[in-house]
């Protein structure tokens, strides 16, 4: 062997081996990084994505700031769409942060179970209802304070239900029904800029086929809600004092000054909400029931008692939440009640909304 044939043997031959993005070696992680900074230069990705993101000020011009988060937020994105053997761009145009909840629009989850091959074209069921009673509120700053004004309103109880027929079995799946009545009891329809007041039939789609998913393709959702739940999301924080308080009313609210954490939440709210809100109710409280038991409390004056039954859903609801007995005996004194027993419809609603608000 001569000398040039021994330096060719020392040479280290190529490794052809391919790369791909991921964490479980150096040259991968690199790899994703890279990808990950050329994608944070797009101006097609969402906001949550970028380097820079425009800050608008009311009153001034716009202006750039840095988004530390949006290297970090490309590489979990890329790594889903790994994952899911999905495009990397489709992941990051309808996978949303909210308030750092990574969340799928509704219009993607449509698409993942249409385009599975486990069902038919996901279809939904509509049944008009009878009218109930809602409340929508809005918020106005007045001297640096947000006041909550609240709109009463009669609303049609409109059902929808997602449904599709799996191919393997020949089977109808059905999702579980979605009503205005629920986005009320919920409190999906009162928020502040609400889609469910000015597009309801879209939104009830919409949370049907999140149900849908949720229930029946978990593992194309990946185990993450729709970006419409996750709006529908109010964080609380319970107080010193036992009572629960709202973190943020309305932090996508731009330019506006937000409340600290553990400010007292606004009673106009709850109380307003109490005040119209035909709640969903339990055995022995049904709607029609109670309808007619109010209408005969403003004909002859009298405020009729509650039900067992219904004095059993509330200490549940307060044993679900873990309220403390301080925080109780100050919610019915605040209302003038002496105790759970002793409730009128009236106070009966005003406590049952409160609690609903903390769950």
């Amino acid at each position: 062997m001569n000398a040039t044939e021994s330096q060719n043997a020392l040479v280290a031959k190529p490794d052809n081996a391919t790369i791909t993005m991921g964490f479980g070696s150096l040259a991968s992680f690199e790899f994703m990084q890279r990808t990950a900074k050329m994608f944070t230069h797009s101006s097609m990705v969402p906001t949550a994505y970028r380097a820079t993101i425009e800050k608008k000020v009311y009153g001034q011009d716009p202006s750039l700031t840095e988004n530390p988060s949006a290297l970090p937020n490309c590489i979990i994105a890329l790594n889903m769409s790994q994952r899911m053997n999905a495009d990397p761009l489709m992941i990051m145009q309808n996978l949303h942060v909210i308030e750092g909840r990574p969340s799928w629009s509704s219009q993607f989850i449509i698409a993942a179970i249409n385009s599975c091959g486990r069902y038919s074209t996901l279809r939904f069921d509509i049944k008009a209802g009878p009218e109930i009673d809602a409340t929508c509120t809005t918020f106005e700053w007045e001297n640096n304070k947000k006041k909550a004004i609240v709109t009463k309103t009669r609303i049609k109880n409109t059902t929808c239900t997602a449904w599709a027929v799996e191919l393997a079995t020949n089977t109808r799946l059905e999702s579980p029904a979605v009503s205005m009545e629920m986005a009320v009891n919920e409190g999906w329809y009162g928020k502040n800029g609400s889609k469910w007041v000015t597009m309801p039939e879209l939104m009830l789609r919409y949370r049907s086929a999140a149900f849908f998913g949720r229930i029946y393709a978990p593992e194309l959702l990946m185990g993450l809600p729709s970006a419409e739940e996750t709006h529908d999301i109010i964080d609380v924080t319970r107080q010193p004092d036992g009572t629960y308080a709202a973190d943020n009313l309305n932090p996508s609210e731009a330019g506006a000054p937000t409340r600290p954490s553990g400010a007292a939440m606004p009673r106009s709210k709850s109380e307003s909400s109490a005040e119209t809100v035909q709640a969903k109710t339990p055995s022995g409280d049904q709607p029609g029931e109670r309808s007619a038991a109010q209408a005969a409390n403003r004909e002859t004056g009298e405020l009729l008692a509650v039900t067992a039954a219904q004095v059993k859903f509330l200490k549940q609801k307060i044993d679900a939440i873990q309220l403390p007995e301080s925080a109780v005996t100050a919610l019915l004194a605040r209302i003038g009640a002496a105790s759970l027993e002793a409730l009128n419809f009236e106070q009966y609603d005003q406590v049952r909304a409160e609690l609903l608000a903390l769950e």
